[in-house]
């Protein structure tokens, strides 16, 4: 299925890694960025997650909130989002309907072969709940700020800057431990 602009966004109401439900239909009033990915942990899929981590406040600026969907447990989006300190819900669609629904599921190339999976891609859904924007294909570096950029076009807003979060776990695991060194062995005397 594809999306066509202006249309009512599909509905949907999935697992949340917050805990409880995530409801499209009670987000009526706000600007809603859900974004589709292929997995948990993956190299593409992390950088993705942590671009939108670090929009998370330009998009909150502009009265956006993000939500990140692919077939992955709920048990597997919580480590996912504890690992690489996501601020924003991960929704788990177990059964792919909201990935069919949204496009985001079908054929596609993996390294050069055909497979059937999820499409890396985003919607971006109005206050009135429409879409109002569409990435059937997404790449993964600029995305997210890409997606800032059209949030704050479609509200008539200067695009907030993205900068990078910097958690402090992982700027202290990016130091390197001093080396413990040996002491010196002592010359036993002969004699």
């Amino acid at each position: 299925m594809s999306l066509t602009l202006g249309q009512p966004a599909p509905g949907f109401t999935l697992p949340s890694s917050d805990g409880g439900t995530f409801a499209l239909d009670d987000l009526r009033g706000t600007i809603v960025v859900v974004y589709f990915y292929p997995r948990d942990n993956t190299p593409g899929c992390t950088i993705e997650a942590q671009d939108f981590r670090d929009a998370v406040p330009a998009l909150k600026k502009l009265g956006a909130i993000v939500v990140g969907i692919s077939k992955d447990s709920i048990t597997s989006h919580c480590k996912f989002r504890d690992k690489f300190h996501l601020t924003f819900p991960l929704l788990s669609d177990a059964d792919g309907h909201v990935l069919e629904a949204y496009g985001a599921w079908g054929e596609k190339l993996m390294y050069g072969k055909p497979m059937v999976g999820v499409i890396r891609s985003t919607a971006i859904v109005g206050r009135d709940g429409t879409v109002l924007r569409h990435w059937p294909k997404v790449s993964v570096k600029g995305h997210a700020a890409e997606v800032v950029t059209a949030v704050a076009e479609l509200t008539g807003q200067a695009a907030p800057e993205v900068a990078p979060a910097k958690p402090a776990k992982a700027a202290a695991a990016q130091e390197p431990a001093p080396a413990k060194q040996k002491a010196p062995a002592k010359k036993k005397a002969r004699g």
